[in-house]
Order: C-alpha cells, then structure tokens, then sequence
C-alpha cells in the first residue's frame, strides 16, 4: 500500500474519530461511507477497520475522559447491561421486521431526540442537581459531579428515571444489532432525556461503552478475515490521535455548542435513513 494510502486512511481515522469521541459516537458512522465512497474499499474490510477504530478511540480517549472526571464507570456497566441484552435480541429478530420499516423508525427517533435535545439548549445539570434524587440512582449510587472549565466549578448530577434509561438503552442496542450500526448515537439522547445526565457526561460515558462493545463485534470479523492489517494499521492510529483531540476539545467547548454539533449530526443521519428507506444508499454500507 503506498504512503499516500496510508497517510490518506490515518488523516479520515483522526478526523472522524475527533469529531466521533467528542459526541461520544462510533466515528464508524463516518469512517465507513467515507472508506467505501472514497475509497473504495470492500464494505466488510470497511467495517472491521471501523470496529478497530472504534476500540481505539475509546482506549484513546480514555484517560483524558477519566482524568477530567466526567466518564459515569458505574452508569456505564449498569446501562451496557441493557444494551448488551437489546443487541442479543436484535441478533434473534434480524429477518424478520423489514428493514425500511426500521429505517423510517430509527430516522424518526433520531428527529426526536434531535428535538427534545434543541429544546434543552441549557445544560440540565443545574436542574437535577437540586431534583428529588432517583430511587435507583441514590441505591446504585450513580449520582456524581464533573468538573466545568467554562464556569470553573464543580457541576453536581443525580442519575434519574433509571428504569426508563434501562429500557432506553435495550432499545439502543436492539436497533443497532437489526440496523448494524453503533448505538452511540442512541444512547445520548436516552441519557440526555431519560437520566438528565449533562451532555459532557453523557458524550464521555457512552465512549467508554461503545468500546466494549466493538471489542466483543472486531473478534469475530478478526476470525472472518475482514480486519485488514494495511488498513486497520493507520485507522487506528489516527484513531488514537483523533480521540484525544475530541477530548481536549469536549472539556474545553461549552455545552450548548456540543449539543447544537450533536442535534447537526442526528438530523444529518436521520435523512440518510429516509434515503435509504427508499433505497437510495449514499454509501455501500446498508
């Protein structure tokens, strides 16, 4: 593979990545038309170097995360618990439900949360830090605080209506296993809307889980052959230096920005639900 390859595939990875870990997406979403469209790479190798970025990204931008205390461990393996279970039954039901059924509900799911997200353009963090706490949350002991560079204090938060997130969260993962997409772009609005959680939170927390999930995903396609070492090499390494940037920059950029990028986003991807419900496919990777 020549340098120019290489140096094209690591500058998609840090791009992708940068703006992926700091919504605390997969930067799959945009790695894998960018490699099929562009690049014109086989959709499977596609994946499997975006599951390979993913892991990266999430390891990458662990740390700095941690450090600036905003990532939620303990929300994080209470809610993987229902994602995990949701994805297990998507797994079951794949066939069965058309998929432009499933791409109108996702494009409409994403157009609410897009809403209900523009709606709260003020930061929820001060509401729920004086709310009755949740039962759940206060047992579970799930309630935490971060710190705000912008107003240079600590933010406190009570984790609530953790049921409803649970049941969030399975959706998340049911969809992403029937659609084959990542549930990073669910799990934000369920934690933005459900559990009230601050959108720095929320974008950290869902880091740390997509992660765990790509790992348990990159196995099986290692053993099918489709992680290609020429391409997953330079993917993940920019993949590394792109989440760090994405962290930096989330600690630094004031909330309602990261929101008002996020609504951007869903809406963008919502369209391209609709297209593909029609069969219009802007990239090979349905």
């Amino acid at each position: 593979m020549s340098s120019e390859v290489t140096l094209w595939l690591f500058a998609v990875a840090l791009g992708a990545s940068a703006l992926g870990g700091m919504l605390g997406m997969a930067g799959g979403i945009f790695m894998v038309p960018i490699l099929t469209m562009f690049g014109h790479i086989d959709i499977h190798t596609a994946i499997g170097a975006s599951l390979v970025s993913v892991i990266a990204c999430s390891c990458g931008s662990a740390k700095p995360y941690l450090k600036g205390r905003l990532t939620n461990i303990r929300l994080a393996i209470v809610l993987e618990v229902a994602t995990t279970l949701g994805a297990l039954t998507g797994v079951l039901l794949i066939g069965v439900i058309p998929v432009s059924y499933l791409f109108f509900l996702f494009a409409a799911i994403l157009l609410l949360s897009a809403q209900q997200m523009l709606a709260k353009r003020g930061d929820p963090a001060a509401s729920s830090a004086v709310a009755n706490p949740g039962q759940w949350g206060t047992i579970l002991r799930l309630d935490s605080n971060y710190p705000d560079r912008t107003l240079g204090r600590d933010i406190p938060y009570r984790v609530q209506q953790v049921p409803l997130g649970m049941a969030l969260m399975y959706g998340a993962g049911l969809i992403s296993a029937l659609l084959g997409i990542g549930s990073g772009v669910l799990k934000i609005p369920a934690m933005d809307s459900a559990l009230r959680l601050p959108i720095k939170v929320s974008s950290a927390t869902s880091n740390f889980m997509i992660g765990v999930t790509a790992a348990t995903s990159a196995g099986a396609y290692f053993l099918r052959g489709d992680i290609v070492t020429a391409i997953a090499g330079p993917v993940a390494l920019g993949s590394v230096v792109g989440s760090v940037l994405g962290a930096r920059i989330l600690m630094r950029v004031p909330n309602d920005k990261i929101r008002l990028l996020f609504v951007v986003v869903l809406v963008a991807l919502s369209v391209q639900m609709v297209l593909q419900a029609f069969g219009i496919h802007l990239s090979s990777h349905s």
